[in-house]
């Protein structure tokens, strides 16, 4: 497996602090980073510098839209499908994350349990 870069401590911090508003997820590691799970699902985690967050068709699409969001790609033509990158302004709004969030835990619930 390739190494990546550590994940910014203030940015784990945050993750963490997200991460306890919603305990209905389990915490794992995905990549080496924080991530949560919901039915054994990644619903969100981070990666490197970014805050990448799965979601359904139309949740998806709309976050795309929103300036800043990109496709999640672990590593460069490797695009994961259903998962995009959230944008820093969105990372610093407890609520907007958390709407995201709800969301993102709300589809994991949709998927089969593995």
């Amino acid at each position: 497996m390739p190494s990546f870069e550590k994940s910014p401590p203030e940015l784990v911090a945050r993750f963490d602090a997200a991460a306890e508003r919603f305990p209905e997820a389990q915490r794992r590691k995905m990549f080496g980073y924080p991530a949560l799970f919901v039915g054994g699902n990644l619903v969100t985690g981070l990666f490197a510098d970014a805050w990448m967050i799965r979601l359904g068709e139309t949740d998806l699409a709309e976050l795309l839209a929103v300036p800043g969001a990109t496709p999640f790609s672990p590593m460069p033509g490797r695009t994961m499908k259903g998962y995009a990158t959230l944008p820093a302004k969105v990372v610093a709004d407890d609520d907007a994350l958390d709407g995201w969030l709800e969301r993102a835990t709300a589809f994991g619930k949709t998927l089969p349990a593995k």
